[in-house]
């Protein structure tokens, strides 16, 4: 049987084995292992001064490309939309940019008919027969609920009554009443689905889409497929033009951008985000009203290039 003298050497064996393994260790780390160590760590604090310096570098450069894309936008915007009626129609991922959009339009000589915000709501695939419902019941005289699309989607359908009030008409069609316009525009705010503001006094002949990164969320899919269907819907009226953030996912600039008709109809540009891309979205709608042609443009692999070629 092991006795109570046994265990006290054992445990003074145990604890004077731990203590001579820290005087050796630390005299290891007094000698080679600690100035490899010490080495080590003054080279991977230089890396991060270096790394904190070239992010610094960029950022001024960013930011220097972008006060000369503010510069350059007071020599070529001015006049180029002059007497052309621009709706400027915003969604949820977009709404931080939208303001720098319209600031680049208005330099243009735009007349901005309206500012049109498409809430949260009108994306959500929750709300898709109430927006079907909506549809009909805001429906008026000059906007019927004949000729909006019938295949039980909310958004497309919703989509298509609001740009038949928003855009001008075929040629050879009558006109949307003021009174009706109003209608229709209220039944949406005050829904929840929309908000806008106060100068929706006429029809504009081409529209600028505002948007952002694809959605994450469980509804991902779905969402992005109302905002593409919101695109298709306005296309299908008037001229648009696409500002959005990215070119990748399932954001609607992807998807215009990797389908063979959209992309013949709808302009596109990935850095709305951004001054430049503010610039270039307008110089989009510039060639969408003057030459009746769409392209594709910003920083992303499926641009088509940087900006439109400027006409002589």
């Amino acid at each position: 049987m092991i006795n109570f003298r046994y265990h006290v050497v054992s445990l003074t064996a145990v604890f004077l084995a731990l203590a001579i393994g820290l005087v050796v260790g630390t005299a290891a780390l007094n000698g080679p292992v600690a100035d490899s160590l010490r080495e080590n760590v003054n080279l991977l604090r230089k890396d991060n001064q270096q790394m904190r310096q070239s992010v610094n570098n960029l950022q001024k450069e960013l930011d220097s490309e972008e006060d000369f894309a503010a510069e350059i936008a007071q020599v070529v915007l001015p006049g180029k939309l002059t007497g052309k009626r621009v709706l400027v129609l915003s969604l949820p991922s977009g709404r931080q940019h939208t303001d720098g959009v319209v600031k680049m339009l208005d330099l243009a000589g735009a007349d901005v008919t309206a500012r049109v915000e498409l809430q949260e709501k009108f994306i959500n695939p929750d709300n898709n027969s109430n927006l079907m419902e909506l549809a009909v019941t805001a429906a008026r005289p000059t906007a019927p609920a004949s000729g909006l699309p019938g295949n039980g989607h909310g958004v497309e359908t919703s989509s298509a009554l609001l740009a038949s009030v928003l855009l001008d008409r075929a040629a050879g069609a009558a006109p949307v009443s003021e009174p009706d316009r109003r209608s229709v525009l209220g039944a949406y705010s005050s829904a929840g689905y929309l908000t806008t503001d106060d100068r929706v006094t006429k029809s504009a002949e081409a529209v600028v889409l505002v948007s952002g990164q694809p959605y994450v969320d469980k509804d991902s899919v779905k969402k992005d497929e109302s905002v593409v269907k919101v695109a298709e819907q306005f296309d299908r009226t008037g001229s648009i033009v696409v500002g959005g953030n990215g070119s990748a996912g399932g954001n609607v600039v992807a998807v215009v951008r990797g389908d063979p008709v959209l992309a013949q109809a709808i302009s596109t540009v990935d850095n709305a985000n951004t001054v430049q891309g503010q610039l270039v979205t307008t110089l989009a709608l510039v060639q969408q009203l003057t030459e009746k042609k769409a392209g594709h443009y910003g920083v992303g692999d499926s641009a088509a290039a940087i900006l439109p070629k400027l006409p002589q």
